[in-house]
């Protein structure tokens, strides 16, 4: 059956859930750090993001993937002014409308533990170009990691996805603000 990604919704929320675990960074964040910024993020109100991203998962802002019908994926994506935080880590040398809603953002990614190294993320990474034109995007943006060759980037670092599989789904890279990190586009 392989692996199929669909946009979510809110009969899929407790598929996300799932993929985030009960423990670790995607439990702790539920998928709201570009939106909240990191002290956010790391406040003791778990719950109160989790109910966050129930409500961008039923306006349909993320995919989920599944494998031989078990969820193991999770891509938040959405029009890109409702990740404020962006503004702060992706501007720097850009001159840009920050807050065109028609450039939609792809900033997190979490594979399920057990199912890494599979092709998740890139499958996901497909995925994400469908559902942003479906939406009404001109234009769709990432911020992958782009280790160095022979180098390892932490998982952690990596949850915005590895500059690879944006550049094999046909992004190009606009801006290279970091050693790290890549700015990719898809225009429709």
């Amino acid at each position: 059956m392989g692996i199929t990604v669909q946009p979510v919704d809110e009969s899929l929320f407790d598929d996300v859930q799932k993929i985030f675990g009960s423990k670790g960074q995607p439990a702790r964040c539920q998928c709201q750090g570009y939106r909240m910024g990191w002290y956010a993020r790391h406040s003791d109100d778990v719950q109160g993001r989790r109910e966050l991203l129930r409500d961008q998962v039923i306006e349909g802002h993320g995919l989920v993937a599944h494998l031989d019908g078990e969820p193991v994926g999770w891509c938040s994506l959405a029009p890109r002014p409702d990740y404020t935080f962006l503004r702060q880590t992706t501007w720097k040398g850009r001159q840009e409308n920050q807050e065109d809603a028609t450039v939609w953002a792809v900033t997190c990614f979490v594979t399920r533990a057990g199912f890494r190294h599979q092709g998740v993320s890139r499958a996901l990474v497909h995925g994400t170009i469908d559902l942003a034109r479906d939406r009404g995007a001109n234009a769709l943006e990432a911020y992958p990691m782009k280790p160095a060759p022979g180098k390892d980037v932490t998982w952690g670092d990596m949850h915005v996805g590895g500059l690879s599989s944006f550049l094999d789904a046909g992004f190009r890279v606009v801006h290279v603000p970091s050693l790290r990190r890549a700015i990719v586009r898809y225009d429709y």
